[in-house]
């Protein structure tokens, strides 16, 4: 189930989480600017603590207008935490997975990627209309999209478990909640998943899993300190955010189950260029290859505690092979 695939529940999950946001900021600095040359190597700007040059075979890709510029537009929906959000409740500093890779691949290629607040259903509207060149927002690479967008792909996202901290009922996979309590939050598309699980448990002859809604998601963490379930479901990327800033990591964990290394029902997240402008996502596909051999890429997604959404390279519309 895709990340955005239903509007109701991003804007839950980003309500949810937003307070938990402001525990976390991973720091960067400005990108360099666009009198840099292809072959400077002399110029870093730290991302997630990391000291990031510019790829030369990434900058040569780039096409020429943009080196002239010395930057991009992005578009981005805030808050949908750990993606994207704010440094603090009432800043409009955004911080998140999506900024950080951004500005590493900017680096890459030595050039500014600006972020822009967009609303989702208006990100693809503000392609097409020139008034951004680039979408990081979490968007699932999906084929029907890939009418009008590129995607690069450099993530993979689908359900987690999340369970309290040293998973004292032993949870190993999701045929383990059989005839057990579960939480998840109202309108979340992780509640038709569970419809499909109860139809396996059935089949393997094992008891229902008796499962509650609940207002936010915060809500149903709070059932699970309580003892009231003992897990909840939501997107892995929005489970390991929470299990890395609450409590300082003190109070919850996310299942890893070897079968679904980036989460049940996972569907890849991509960036999104339009069509016409597919020498941009190879420029952009190389500066983040760049990224996942020297090691900055797991780092971003570590330090937001979502190393479980990492895929192992860049592709180009790989959704649709």
């Amino acid at each position: 189930m895709a990340l955005h695939s239903q509007h109701t529940h991003r804007a839950l999950v980003a309500a949810a989480i937003l307070a938990t946001s402001a525990l976390f900021t991973a720091g960067c600095s400005p990108a360099s600017d666009s009198g840099e040359s292809a072959d400077a190597t002399d110029t870093a700007v730290e991302v997630a603590g990391v000291a990031i040059t510019v790829d030369n075979a990434a900058r040569a890709a780039l096409p020429q207008k943009y080196s002239d510029a010395g930057s991009v537009k992005v578009a981005t929906d805030v808050p949908y935490a750990p993606f994207e959000m704010f440094e603090s409740e009432g800043s409009d500093v955004i911080t998140g997975v999506d900024y950080d890779l951004g500005q590493a691949i900017g680096a890459k290629l030595g050039i500014d990627f600006d972020f822009e607040q967009q609303k989702f259903d208006g990100i693809i509207p503000a392609l097409q209309a020139g008034k951004v060149q680039v979408a990081i927002s979490a968007m699932t690479s999906s084929v029907d999209r890939m009418d009008v967008l590129t995607f690069v792909d450099y993530s993979a996202s689908g359900t987690g478990i999340l369970v309290e901290k040293g998973n004292p009922a032993g949870i190993e996979t999701y045929l383990d909640l059989c005839g057990q309590k579960l939480a998840v939050q109202s309108g979340a598309s992780q509640i038709d998943l569970v419809a499909v699980w109860q139809d396996e448990c059935s089949s393997a002859g094992k008891g229902a899993i008796a499962l509650s809604e609940y207002p936010k998601d915060s809500d149903a963490q709070l059932a699970i300190t309580s003892g009231k379930v003992i897990a909840s479901v939501l997107t892995k990327p929005s489970a390991g955010f929470v299990a890395k800033t609450a409590n300082d990591g003190n109070t919850f964990e996310v299942i890893d189950d070897p079968a679904a290394p980036t989460g049940y029902d996972s569907t890849l997240n991509g960036i999104g260029v339009l069509n016409a402008d597919a020498a941009l996502a190879d420029a952009i596909q190389l500066a983040l290859q760049s990224l996942m051999d020297d090691g900055t890429y797991m780092t971003i997604l570590e330090a937001y505690g979502v190393e479980g959404i990492a895929i192992e390279a860049a592709t180009i519309n790989a959704a649709k092979s």
